[in-house]
């Protein structure tokens, strides 16, 4: 029989006990029931880019940083991730992952580079004009 981090036993059987995994967690019990990231309501793109802030405290001594946390950040200072990387990185539900990084946003932990909608980006028939006249020099 293992115990989860209060101490309390898992009992073979019992709904928090997989045969095959071990001891579970719940994905809502990682976010607190929580399924926003955080109050600002901030949405993360799957495809938008997190970055470990360099100029932001050392987020190793932060007390109210969860494992989950930590294994985010520590996903974050190899290299730029995106946020579908970090939930298959950290073998998370992508939900989970988009509201852990919510609370690494507002504690300044991480920066976020949201992607550039599609009607932002440049028309190809200016583009193609632009290499026209470029050849023409």
């Amino acid at each position: 029989m293992t115990e989860d981090t209060t101490g309390v036993p898992f009992q073979p059987g019992s709904q928090w006990y997989d045969h095959e995994a071990g001891p579970l967690v719940r994905p809502y019990a990682m976010t607190g029931g929580r399924t926003q990231p955080g109050p600002s309501g901030v949405r993360f793109d799957l495809i938008a880019l997190v970055t470990l802030d360099t100029g932001a405290p050392n987020a190793d001594d932060d007390t109210s940083l969860g494992p989950e946390h930590r294994a985010l950040i520590e996903l974050c200072r190899r290299e730029t991730q995106s946020v579908a990387e970090l939930a298959a990185g950290a073998d998370l539900p992508v939900g989970v992952v988009r509201v852990l990084l919510g609370d690494l946003l507002e504690s300044g932990c991480v920066t976020v580079s949201r992607p550039v909608p599609p009607a932002q980006l440049p028309d190809e028939r200016i583009l193609r004009e632009v290499i026209k006249g470029l050849r023409a020099l």
